[in-house]
């Protein structure tokens, strides 16, 4: 008779739970391919310097959060994120209760320090800034600073999002404020907005440098950066211990697919899960195929034509107007988007509630007038420049042409110059004059867009375009007024200057965004260019 000792039923009951815990163990997840046209314009994930389209669908929901977001499976509501509470003390101090047992990809907990961090002068406004993370909390020494050189565009960025922050005040290890030096009624959906987004204070100071940090930032988003291979593709993997549950994907990566035809057929042939920018006229064809179907539509984001007036022809206002009244926005719309977007009331969005100007319209479409304004102005044919990327923009080439056309048929003589990035695009030289851009509605109030974009901080005043004084002045008054007529009042006058009287851009149509996927993929698209692969957005 065999005895059985403790010690040979340990070895046995270790030999036989070894498979399966084998198992047990292995990651049964899968792995998703999203082919995109473009993945960073500046080859870095740190949205203070990634303010772009692209870099918000890789950036948004996947690796960054702030304390504030939006509901992406919604219509962009403010939403609590890594703040549970939010409690206004007065018209500029905004207080914060922390979200407790959030872990960094790094392992470290998420606290208050944090907070100081990402908004201080170390990664965001730099020497000088507002904030200074070393102070921030009186008889504490100073937390380890980074020491590292922020390119410009970086307190560019925080100075527009920003304005008027005076510094972030450590309640305790999971309650800061918000003190910001005027009032502002918008605070809050300016830490919901792109760009307010926190970072890890240890992983920033133990990055070589800024690049490094900005290549793979330590975050507290549900993946975290496994390979990022710039220009070509970004590799995330899960980040098991997220607060918001375990992700659903064991990896997610992006591929950089610049002509849709490859996006399509790598989707169609299986080498992709997901195709993203498909253009309206290729959705059929996609769809012909009754394993995939194409989803997406409108999206916050204003597609734009920008004006730069110290251009020797542009300095005319009427010059510009006169673009602006030659475009049939409508026969856009039809015809390269098949009537599925709309032309919007000027650069503003319906969420704006009560700030929002009902009675407004874009310039109208009538070349007698643009003729008239090109005659009072003198112009006699000069070439006007018109700076476009290849496609960067759904349908941004065809768009660029037929905008040719029309602008030819009043008597501008545009004439399309194509760059390589965005570098290339707003480069100081003698023939910048028109360009493509767009512009999102961050959150529900004016300075989120027109203010943030177009004012003195804003971009296209920060490259040279364009500047006045009175726009300017309302501007400021928009941002610290908390009188909601007066706020309106400059609102509609901002609307005026800008797009009708001395324009800085013309609004073209509202942007959509379509991406194509095999259909047994339970997925929604959000209304924006963010894409969620969260766990409350996957297999539902």
């Amino acid at each position: 008779m065999t005895r059985i000792t403790r010690r040979a039923t340990f070895a046995a009951g270790a030999a036989l739970a070894l498979p399966r815990f084998a198992i047990a163990q292995a990651d049964q997840r899968p792995s998703i391919t999203v082919a995109v046209q473009k993945i960073s314009n500046a080859n870095v994930l740190e949205p203070l310097r990634e303010q772009s389209n692209v870099g918000e669908r890789v950036c948004l929901t996947s690796l960054w959060e702030g304390l504030l977001g939006r509901n992406y499976q919604g219509q962009l509501q403010t939403v609590p994120v890594l703040a549970t509470e939010v409690r206004r003390i007065s018209d500029s101090v905004v207080e914060f209760k922390l979200r407790q047992g959030v872990k960094f990809h790094n392992g470290d907990e998420f606290t208050a320090e944090d907070v100081a961090f990402s908004f201080g002068n170390d990664r965001m406004f730099g020497p000088g800034g507002p904030n200074s993370s070393g102070t921030i909390r009186v008889g504490e020494a100073n937390p380890t600073r980074g020491g590292k050189e922020l390119p410009a565009e970086v307190p560019a960025v925080a100075n527009r999002s920003f304005p008027g922050l005076e510094r972030i005040e450590i309640v305790d290890r999971h309650t800061v404020r918000w003190i910001n030096r005027t009032p502002d009624v918008t605070l809050e959906g300016r830490l919901a907005r792109y760009a307010s987004e926190i970072g890890s204070r240890r992983g920033y100071a133990e990055a070589a440098t800024w690049l490094d940090w900005a290549r793979k930032p330590v975050t507290t988003g549900p993946y975290k950066v496994l390979e990022f291979r710039p220009d070509t593709s970004l590799t995330l993997a899960a980040h098991d211990e997220y607060w918001g549950g375990r992700p659903p994907l064991r990896q997610l990566r992006f591929v950089e697919v610049p002509e849709v035809s490859s996006r399509i057929n790598g989707l169609l042939s299986g080498e992709y899960h997901f195709a993203c920018d498909i253009p309206p006229d290729q959705i059929t064809g996609v769809e012909r195929n009754s394993a995939f179907e194409v989803v997406g539509g409108t999206i916050p984001n204003h597609r734009l034509t920008v004006f730069d007036k110290t251009h020797a022809v542009l300095r005319n206002p009427l010059v510009r107007r006169a673009f602006t009244h030659s475009i049939d926005r409508q026969a856009i719309v039809d015809s390269l988007w098949a009537g599925r977007t709309v032309i919007p009331k000027g650069l503003q969005w319906e969420f704006y509630g009560d700030m929002y100007i009902a009675d407004w319209a874009v310039p109208r479409f009538d070349q007698a007038e643009a003729r008239r304004l090109l005659r009072e102005a003198g112009y006699r044919g000069e070439p006007i420049p018109y700076r476009l990327l290849n496609n960067y923009y759904t349908n941004q080439t065809p768009t660029a042409q037929v905008l040719v056309e029309m602008w030819r048929a009043v008597g501008l003589n545009v004439q399309i110059e194509m760059k390589e990035n965005w570098s290339q695009i707003l480069e100081r030289s003698p023939t910048r004059a028109v360009r493509d851009w767009s512009n999102s509605g961050l959150f529900s109030d004016p300075v989120s867009s027109l203010v943030n974009q177009h004012g003195p901080n804003g971009q296209q005043q920060q490259v040279g375009e364009y500047a006045n004084e009175e726009y300017n002045r309302l501007c400021v008054e928009l941002e610290t007024s908390t009188d909601r007529a007066r706020r309106r009042a400059a609102f509609r006058r901002l609307l005026e200057i800008g797009e009708r009287e001395d324009p800085a851009y013309t609004v073209l149509h509202q942007n959509a965004t379509f991406t194509a996927k095999r259909k047994e993929i339970r997925w929604q698209a959000a209304p924006a260019f963010a894409m969620d692969f969260r766990a409350q957005n996957w297999g539902a």
